[in-house]
């Protein structure tokens, strides 16, 4: 099948984009290199440097690529930068996608595999882990961007016949995740204290998310290609895991002899969210495979034999 990866030189795009040509498709990947890098896209994808808020971007990648599913990873996903810049977080989020629907339903595609977020659409949970059935209170520009989206793909459904699903990330994390600038914690950290500097917690550190690691994640986009037609699906591991447990089980990987430092807590984060999988294992017969220190081990060592190979 030719599969279109948008976001694809991104952390998670590229992975998943690797995962789909492992498995024999077509891949080709857009993606504006605002934030990901032209050196994750493997060589066998074809590549287009253009931008989902363009409509002449996104047509000439369809007229060209002529995708029968499409796998929509492009978004602004800063959550303070949505909250500074909204205008902007719904231009990339909302009109992007928009101009992806739109494009998919001319060329009737087979599809549309789109990645909204777990960690922002919900709010502060009622229960935990959070399911499907929870009600929707996000609390940033950001999950109000995602879940609109997710609206236009049901609307699209039922006007056009649009075959979709959805994922809701949790927070991703492994190798090519970027330690500067907008990235997960797990890979701040492992930078930081790969380099001997003390990591900052904001708050005391017992804030709780879902970490799931990126080869389950290609996994559950690559049983969406064929499933859950329709369907949205929480991705997650259905354990909450506070930013003190990832730097004591990183300082013990890392052998790191020092105590992080506490700061005042960030504005608007949430306290606590983990997504129930039971939809996901019963729609797409998925369930997370890499525990979260082997995960967190996995990510050290690819880290470290970058730091080898650039250091030769």
């Amino acid at each position: 099948m030719r599969v279109l990866v948008t976001g694809g030189a991104g952390f998670i795009g590229s992975h998943v984009a690797d995962g789909f040509l492992a498995g024999g498709h077509e891949v080709a990947v857009l993606d504006n290199l605002s934030t990901g890098f032209r050196h994750n896209v493997s060589k066998s994808a074809r590549f287009y440097e253009g931008d989902i808020r363009v409509v002449s971007d996104v047509r000439r990648v369809f007229d060209d690529f002529q995708p029968e599913a499409v796998d929509h990873h492009a978004a602004q996903m800063d959550v303070r930068k949505s909250l500074v810049d909204p205008v902007f977080d719904a231009e990339t989020n909302i009109v992007g996608s928009i101009n992806l629907i739109l494009e998919a339903v001319r060329a009737k595609v087979n599809k549309f595999i789109y990645i909204s977020t777990g960690g922002a659409v919900y709010g502060e949970p009622q229960w935990l882990p959070v399911d499907e059935t929870h009600a929707l209170h996000p609390e940033c520009a950001y999950g109000i961007s995602k879940h609109t989206v997710e609206h236009y793909l049901e609307l699209y459904r039922l006007l056009a016949g649009l075959p979709f699903t959805v994922l809701r990330y949790p927070n991703v994390y492994g190798p090519r995740q970027n330690p500067h600038g907008e990235a997960g914690v797990n890979a701040i950290f492992i930078g930081l204290m790969l380099d001997g500097k003390t990591p900052t917690i904001f708050g005391d550190g017992e804030a709780l998310r879902d970490y799931v690691y990126i080869s389950d994640v290609v996994d559950a986009n690559m049983r969406a290609l064929v499933r859950g037609a329709g369907e949205i699906v929480n991705v997650g591991s259905g354990v909450g895991t506070s930013v003190n447990d990832i730097f004591r089980t990183l300082a013990r990987i890392l052998d790191f002899p020092h105590e992080p430092m506490y700061t005042v807590a960030r504005p608007g984060e949430i306290r606590k969210v983990y997504l129930a999988a039971d939809r996901a294992k019963r729609v797409l017969g998925w369930e997370p495979k890499v525990t979260f220190e082997d995960g967190l081990r996995r990510t050290v060592e690819w880290a470290m034999q970058r730091r080898a190979a650039a250091a030769v």
